[in-house]
Order: C-alpha cells, then structure tokens, then sequence
C-alpha cells in the first residue's frame, strides 16, 4: 500500500467557540485528501460520478486525538486496500506539522454502488491499490 499525503492549514472559520478545529471539519479533510489520492492517480472523483461509478462511504470510523486551531498547518495521509470483493478502505491520519504529532486517526470503509444499488467494486479502482 502506498501513502499519499497533502498539508493544509486550518481557516480560522473551521474552529468554533473554543477556538479549536469543529469536529465536522475533519471529515471534510479526509474527504479532500481522498479526492486528491484519486487525482494523483489518475481519476477524478466528478468524472467517476458521471459516468456512473458512485462511490459512497459505508462507515466513517474517527479517532480524536488533540485539536487543531486557526492557522496551524497539518498533514492528511491516505493509504488505501481492499480487504474484500466490494470494499475499499481508506486508513488516515492527520498530523500537526509544528511537532509532528498526531490529530486524528480514521478508517474509511467506502463501496462502489452500481445502478440497482448493489455494491460492487469497478475496475477503474484498482489503480488506488
């Protein structure tokens, strides 16, 4: 499995009253790191939706460890397998980049859904692995 990975900062919008990173801002950084994955290799998820392979996520499993806030820089890494016929898992961490320390963890469980909605995984996936 290869690890892809992209750093980003956090928009001082994305904390809350605390002044620390909202919890559901983290999803979308994974999501965003997962699109990037995809990307770099080759496909695009807009293109993969159009043409019909839907991708959907099954179940998002997320590890807090410590909060980000306003401006700090971090590191998204995917790393993707397939541990079964129609699943596709994305294992992620979030990493704070002034001491390399670890944010969050998140095992994304993801599924191709075909046009009765069965899950199926298509062969244009096989270049994430």
């Amino acid at each position: 499995m290869t690890e892809f990975s992209i750093e980003l900062q956090v928009r001082d919008y994305e904390c809350d009253m605390q002044g620390i990173v909202n919890n559901a801002i983290y999803q979308h950084y994974l999501e965003h790191a997962r699109h990037k994955f995809l990307e770099q290799r080759g496909l695009s998820f807009a293109e993969l939706t159009l043409a019909g392979t839907i991708i959907v996520v099954a179940r998002a499993e997320l590890d807090y460890l410590s909060s980000l806030r306003a401006g700090e820089d971090f590191i998204v890494t995917v790393r993707a397998e397939r541990p079964s016929k129609v699943r596709l898992v994305f294992h992620q961490e979030i990493r704070r980049v002034a001491d390399d320390s670890a944010v969050l963890r998140a095992v994304i469980t993801a599924t191709a859904v075909n046009e009765r909605g069965r899950p199926y995984f298509p062969a244009e996936l096989e270049k994430l692995l």
